[in-house]
C-alpha cells in the first residue's frame, strides 16, 4: 500500500482510464518503464557496482559440486 495525495490519485486514474487500464496496472508500468529508463542510463560498470552493493549474494563463490550441477543442468562441458 502506498500513499498518493487525492488529487494526484485522481488523475492518475483518468490517465490509466484514457489507456484502457486500471490504476494498479498503470502505476506499475510507470514503474517498470522508470527502472528500464535508468538501466539503459547505466554503464555495465555503474550496473555492476550497484549490484555488488545491493545484491552481495552474487559475490559467494559455489563449490565444486554446485558448480558442475549447474554445468550439467546447462549443457556445459569443461575442458
Amino acid at each position: 500500500m502506498i500513499d498518493i495525495p487525492e488529487d494526484i490519485f485522481r488523475y492518475l486514474s483518468i490517465k490509466a482510464a484514457a489507456q484502457g487500464t486500471n490504476l494498479k496496472r498503470y502505476i506499475e508500468n510507470l514503474l517498470a518503464k522508470d527502472v528500464e529508463n535508468m538501466v539503459a542510463a547505466m554503464s555495465d560498470n555503474e550496473a555492476y557496482a550497484w549490484l555488488v552493493k545491493n545484491e552481495p549474494e552474487g559475490l559467494v563463490a559455489v563449490d565444486e559440486k554446485e558448480q558442475e550441477e549447474f554445468e550439467q543442468k546447462l549443457g556445459i562441458k569443461r575442458r
